[in-house]
Order: C-alpha cells, then structure tokens, then sequence
C-alpha cells in the first residue's frame, strides 16, 4: 500500500470516517490473534451472504458528502431560475420574456434578470440564441440594466462555442465586441472569464491565443491569478519546456515575472513527475528571484522524495525548514512520517509522534494509517493492530484508508481471519476497496480454498462502486488463474 495518502496532496481530501466505537472491533481482533485459529477444513460452511468466521459486525455511521465547492473563484454567472426554460428554443423563451412585462410580480432587480440569461445558456447551449435573447431582454424588459456581469454570462458560453478554423475565436470576439458597443470593453476581470472557461472547454490553446490577442488589442495585462491559473493548466496538459517557454514570452511580452505561487506550482509539477533535481534548481531560482519558501514549497518538495521512498532526504528537508525558521506543519510532520515509514524506517517515524504533539500538532488518521503502512511493510501487521486500538484510544477514528492498509496488511502477513473480521465491518460501514487490499484480500481466501466467498467479495466491489466491472472482474480471474497453479504445485488447498 505504498500510495501517498490524499490528505498530503495539496488539495487534503479523506475518506469516509468510521465511528470510534469500532475500537471494540479492534481488541475483538488483538483477542483472537491469541486464540489458536481452526482450520478452514474443520469451520462450518460460511453462510450464503456473510464471510466467516466473524462475530456480528458494528454498524459505522455513514457521513453525509460535503457539498462540493465551486472550482472558479471568479463565478461567471448566478444560479440557474428554476421553471423558466425548459426547452433550447427561442421563439419559446422570447415568449417567457414577454409574459414578464405584463406581470406585476416580476423580480426588477439585475440578480433575477441574471438568473433568467444564465438559465437559458444553461438549456439552449447555444451562443447565438443566447445572444439574440439577451437584445431582446434589452428591448422588451426596461428594469433590466446589465452590468458587467450580466456580459460575462454570455463570455462565457461563447468560449464553449467550438467554431472550426481559420476563425476559432470568432464567436468570443463578438461577445467582447457586443460589451464594448453597450460600454463595458474587456479589462481584466473579462480576461480571466475568459481564460478560464476556454480552459474548462478543453481548449488550451485557443486561451493563450485569446490572451495574445487581448493584449495587441486592448493592451490588456492579466493578473498573477490569471497568469498562475495558466501555467498550472499547462503543467498538466503540456511538457514542462512548453511551460517555461510561456513563462519567458509573458516575461518579454508584458513584463511579467514568476511570484511565489508560480514557483510552487512548478516545484509542485515536477515533484509529481519526480524531477527532483529540478525541484531543486527551482528552489534556488525561487531564493535567487527574493522569494523565501514557505512551508507549502517545503512539503512539495518532501512529497516528491517520499513518493520515491527516498526518506533520508525527505528527513534533510525537514531539518532544512527548522534552519530556515520555516515552523512545520501538521501536513509536514504526516509527509515526513509517510515517507520514513514507507522506507521502513518506522522506529525513526514513530520518534515524531512526540515531536508534532510538542509543537502543537496532534497525530491525525493520516499520521496512523502511515505508520500502521510502514508496520505492515515490516511484517508487523499485528503490531499495526495495536496500533489502531492505541489510536482509537486516543480520540482518533480510522477512516476507509486506514481499514484498506490494515486489510492489506493482515492479509500479506497471513492473519486471514482478522482480515475477514475487518472486512466485515467494512462491509457494514458501506466502505470501498481499495484495489491493492481487494486483490490480496482475493488471494488470501482462495489460498484457504474459500472460493465461494471470494466470489462475494468480488460482489461487494461491483456492488460498492470499488472498482469498476473490468478491473474487479480481471483481478478475480487472474486469482483463479493463479489458484489452478497453486494448487498443481501444492502452495494451496
């Protein structure tokens, strides 16, 4: 299980937590791993819908999803009016409109006129009715006055409007023209609309054309926001020569120059790629610029060597922020601890337990669920057992990740029957597997001969949306292949 946790990414995303009452599962489980564990042969045939052996599971309670955050920070429209549009056609929407003026409990204030505008992009999908029915809110509704925003809307959709060559922008030009001939011309804030929603619409290229255009046109010169947001969008779409050649043509172009956040987003980028002698050119380029790193760069940095099990200089970078007066954080302490336990070196890992809690920094599931990683890579899978009783002990509740690792886990040291108890309660808690503990859980049953439940394993995955039908299907039948073999040379039952 040598994958980075969410949580050290720079956007922390978790798993789905389970209650602390599960800590009652885990002495169940340290309890049994005393008890001399009977034979497959001599248990009693497993019923058709439960594994066994197991004791009845608890019952964790499901969190609600978090409602999701829009990913612009610049908005470029309302919320869709509910009930208005219900068909893309434009004789019917024009005949809405008119229904409005003659009612006296129509809205008069712009939000609501947005919502109409934006309601209708939303349906019709289409730049040119959504234009032809903006001039008509402009001739038939006189409490409708636009602003800026109003414009944006259709910006927007006529970024998503692919026109074919030679003229791709042909349809964003004339939405900036239409803003310019009712007085508000493109300035920065219709740049970065713009640049955006091309973006999001796959199209890359037809931005940083549009970017071009907009300044030889208008002399404008977006901001470090826009400029950032484009370079991360060529990091991930483009080779890294492509990026520093955007970088020197805006330097040359319009002055610009990298900021801090440009250089952690290259850092980032080619940490992820594991370039790290070029994440450290970059950090002495970044000083050279007058930038000090933060603790952001320094855990980018950490990430890169940890993904690559190189804990040594994860461990150097660390002591680099403390000489720097960089004070770490939680998500400093959690990487540092990954990666020494992924390089097994979990003594050396378990010593900063203490360390984060002096700071102020107190361990997290994160901070366990690598641990109990590292202990499971030793061959310690009972240890990692305890671990997680000492964890629910002190307030910490396991999430799907730390059930996945410790599944894993238990299954590569052969402890099938604390593997089937935890999987149990997985199941009850609506948990996913993750594809490296569904496989070994897999191979570890039919080892045992208990080809039947591994079939309802395979169920629950399908069923839970683990994995998708191929993937789960594929790793059932190349465990059956292995089986046929196992067997013909006596290393299964």
């Amino acid at each position: 299980m040598g994958k980075l946790p969410p949580s050290l990414l720079p956007l922390r995303l978790r798993s789905s937590a389970i209650p602390s009452s599960s800590s009652s599962l885990t002495t169940t489980l340290l309890k049994n791993n005393n008890k001399p564990s009977s034979s497959s042969s001599s248990s009693p045939s497993p019923p058709p819908s439960k594994l066994s052996p197991s004791p009845k599971p608890l019952q964790p309670a499901r969190l609600k999803p978090k409602p999701k955050t829009p990913q612009n920070p610049r908005a470029v429209g309302p919320a869709v009016a509910p009930g208005f549009f219900h068909s893309p056609d434009l004789s019917d929407a024009k005949s809405v409109i008119n229904s409005l003026v003659s009612n006296p409990k129509t809205p008069i204030d712009l939000p609501f006129h947005n919502s109409l505008l934006h309601s209708y992009s939303v349906v019709s999908s289409s730049f040119a009715d959504t234009l032809s029915l903006f001039s008509h809110m402009l001739t038939t509704l006189p409490t409708f006055t636009p602003d800026r925003s109003s414009f944006h809307i259709l910006l927007s959709l006529a970024c998503s409007d692919h026109h074919p060559e030679p003229l791709p922008l042909s349809p964003v030009h004339r939405a900036l023209n239409f803003m310019a001939s009712h007085g508000f011309p493109p300035d920065r804030a219709s740049a970065d609309v713009a640049l955006r929603s091309l973006c999001s619409a796959g199209l890359l290229d037809h931005a940083l054309l549009l970017l071009r255009d907009l300044h030889a046109r208008n002399s404008i010169v977006p901001d470090h926001v826009s400029f950032n947001f484009l370079v991360k969008q060529l990091c991930r779409n483009r080779s890294m020569s492509t990026v520093y050649s955007f970088i020197e043509e805006m330097g040359q172009l319009m002055g610009f120059k990298p900021d801090l956040v440009t250089y952690t987003i290259l850092i980032d980028n080619v940490c992820n790629l594991k370039n790290l002698r070029e994440s450290t050119r970059l950090l002495a380029e970044l000083g050279r610029a007058g930038f000090k790193p933060d603790c952001y760069v320094y855990n980018t940095i950490m990430k890169g060597y940890c993904m690559l099990s190189r804990g040594n200089e994860a461990l150097r970078v660390y002591n680099r922020m403390k000489e720097e007066g960089v004070e770490p954080d939680l998500v400093t302490y959690n990487t540092l601890i990954f990666g020494l336990s992924k390089s097994c070196r979990v003594k050396e890992a378990r010593r900063f337990l203490d360390v984060m809690a002096e700071a102020g920094h107190f361990p997290d599931e994160v901070t366990y669920t690598s641990l109990m990683n590292g202990m499971c890579r030793e061959g310690d899978a009972l240890g990692a057992l305890r671990l997680m009783a000492d964890m629910e002990t002190r307030g910490c509740t396991p999430n799907a990740c730390t059930y996945n690792t410790l599944l894993h886990g238990l299954c590569k040291s052969m402890m099938l029957d604390e593997g089937i108890h935890l999987y149990e309660t997985m199941r009850t808690g609506g948990m996913q597997l993750e594809m490296a503990a569904y496989a070994t859980f897999l191979k570890a049953l039919c080892r045992k001969g208990r080809v039947a439940e591994a079939y309802e394993v395979f169920d629950y995955a399908i069923e839970s949306k683990s994995l998708t039908d191929v993937a789960a299907y594929t790793t059932l039948e190349r465990t059956l292949k292995w089986l046929t073999k196992a067997r013909d040379n006596g290393l299964a039952v």
